[in-house]
């Protein structure tokens, strides 16, 4: 039997949302249906209606709603010494890459067949807020040409290690975040003998 407590239309939205995100977390967009996420909503089809006008919008909805809350962690008050807030930051994307499995790998592998220019959109999103916390961390407020382009290269390497990560599952999670820390410093430190810029960002950071 559906719940028949009465909610405000915003939490009966979210209600929807959670469920949705529950459900995308595990399987592709595809195996996911809308009498699925009104069950594990615990609303009938007919309420679904009510607020989403079909499944793909709920879907970018969700995916909007956990990029939202992923941007949110980035931005969390900076602690300790720079590495480790980096090393921090990279646990944020995997956290929600794992939390999330099943939609991350649809929409990274380009295999989803609801990818759209809107479920694009977040993805650059968070890519773009990841670059826009490590400048901020760092200190660097407009960035040479070339330091830019290494931070969005790394923030690709970043998504495609997690991405096989995810499948294989063949190194232990500590590892691949130590890694991803260490090409990070490696593609800054390669950037640093071509921009002076980059050089000089290195240094300061070293002296931190």
């Amino acid at each position: 039997m559906k719940t028949s407590r009465r909610m405000a239309p915003e939490q009966r939205r979210m209600q929807l949302l959670d469920a949705a995100i529950q459900l995308y977390g595990t399987r592709p967009y595809e195996q996911v249906s809308i009498d699925d996420i009104a069950a594990a909503a615990d609303v009938s089809r007919a309420l679904f209606y009510r607020y989403f006008s079909s499944p793909t919008e709920i879907y970018v909805a969700a995916l909007r709603s956990a990029a939202d809350s992923l941007i949110a962690r980035f931005a969390a008050p900076a602690e300790g010494p720079l590495l480790d807030q980096l090393r921090s930051l990279i646990g944020e994307f995997i956290s929600f890459a794992e939390t999330h499995a099943a939609a991350f790998v649809a929409l990274l592998r380009g295999g989803s067949v609801v990818a759209t220019a809107e479920t694009g959109a977040v993805v650059d999103d968070v890519r773009r807020h990841a670059v826009a916390e490590i400048l901020a961390r760092t200190g660097v407020e407009h960035p040479s040409p070339l330091g830019l382009l290494t931070l969005n290269c790394w923030t690709a390497v970043v998504e495609g290690t997690t991405l096989t990560w995810l499948q294989e599952r063949n190194l232990p999670r500590a590892d691949l975040e130590n890694w991803l820390v260490d090409q990070l410093m490696a593609m800054i430190s390669a950037t640093a003998n071509y921009d002076k810029e980059t050089a000089q960002v290195v240094r300061e950071v070293v002296r931190r």
